[in-house]
């Protein structure tokens, strides 16, 4: 099935960057757009509430002065996650402000967006919902979603056990809309794996940790570039849903990484605080399986601009 119209024309590279909690920012979304790939980020990172308002009309202007100045050039479009929990008090607020500004896409995650679905499509916008499984792919589908995010085994933070492999072909034999596939992808090659196997668009979020714009710091950054598919930690003890973390940072924050305690999801807050000294993506950095691949820090624009390059440089050999 072809891409969405809004994203048919505007990409030099079948690539979503994924939204990265509290990593990403304006600085890093309009990078990525600029560069070709949907930038995306998620509501929450904007604190307090107002300040979303204001990075929304940021991201408006940067991307509408580059149309204007590059007419004929490929610039993507961007995207907003809406994380659907209970404990997310906010997301109301954060809605009203997509809608006042026209949010092009917004991902979303943890529930199916039944109500979510036909307020963005009543803007003008699309819907891209993040599953883990069958049954969470067919409740999206049920909510009206306009695309799924396959978020698999290998996958940097909240992420799934099964193999691409396996969920693809499984989603496949009744969903013939857009795919996203998330999992260990941090090159080019990744990129046109991903589309060999039948997903539409690769879903990268780890190999845009390590990025100049990225709202990261020096160390979570270096632990990347330091850190291979041996060093993620896969455990649901920071916020009560299975996630994969540097096993540095755990090791940092003082905890046994082979020894973790065992959390429940219902622990889960998107609300803030808790009391722990310790706290998921904070102080205990997620990164999917894909570091070992990455091995430097860079301007986002010259990441996408070397996939691009090995992208083209797979299919070339394959060829």
């Amino acid at each position: 099935m072809p891409l969405p119209a809004i994203l048919a024309d505007t990409l030099a590279l079948p690539v979503i960057g994924a939204p990265l909690f509290i990593v990403s920012n304006p600085d890093l979304v309009v990078a990525q757009c600029l560069a070709g790939i949907v930038g995306s980020m998620p509501a929450l990172n904007a604190r307090p509430a107002e300040q979303l308002e204001d990075w929304l009309t940021t991201i408006d202007a940067a991307l509408a002065q580059a149309r204007a100045a590059r007419p004929h050039a490929r610039i993507a479009p961007y995207a907003i996650n809406q994380i659907i929990h209970p404990t997310n008090e906010r997301l109301a607020h954060d809605l009203d402000v997509c809608e006042r500004h026209r949010v092009p896409i917004i991902i979303t995650s943890l529930s199916a967006p039944t109500q979510i679905a036909p307020r963005v499509h009543g803007w003008g916008g699309i819907v891209f919902h993040d599953v883990i499984s069958v049954r969470h792919a067919k409740k999206a589908i049920e909510a009206g979603v306009d695309g799924l995010i396959l978020v698999c085994a290998g996958a940097g933070g909240h992420a799934g056990m099964l193999s691409p492999f396996a969920l693809v072909e499984e989603v496949r034999r009744f969903w013939d809309g857009p795919i996203a596939l998330s999992g260990a992808i941090a090159t080019g090659r990744g990129v046109l794996a991903a589309q060999a196997m039948g997903a539409d668009l690769a879903y990268i979020g780890t190999r845009f940790v390590a990025t100049h714009e990225a709202r990261a710091s020096e160390a979570y950054k270096q632990m990347i570039v330091d850190s291979a598919a041996a060093d993620i930690v896969y455990s649901p003890t920071f916020t009560g849903v299975a996630g994969n973390y540097l096993r540095g940072s755990i090791v940092a924050a003082g905890l046994d990484p082979d020894n973790l305690p065992v959390r429940d999801k219902s622990a889960m807050n998107f609300a803030g605080a808790g009391g722990a000294k310790a706290k998921a993506w904070r102080d205990i950095w997620g990164a999917g399986q894909g570091v070992g691949a990455i091995d430097e820090v860079l301007g986002a624009g010259e990441v996408v601009a070397r996939m691009i390059a090995e992208y083209a440089e797979a299919k070339k050999r394959l060829a």
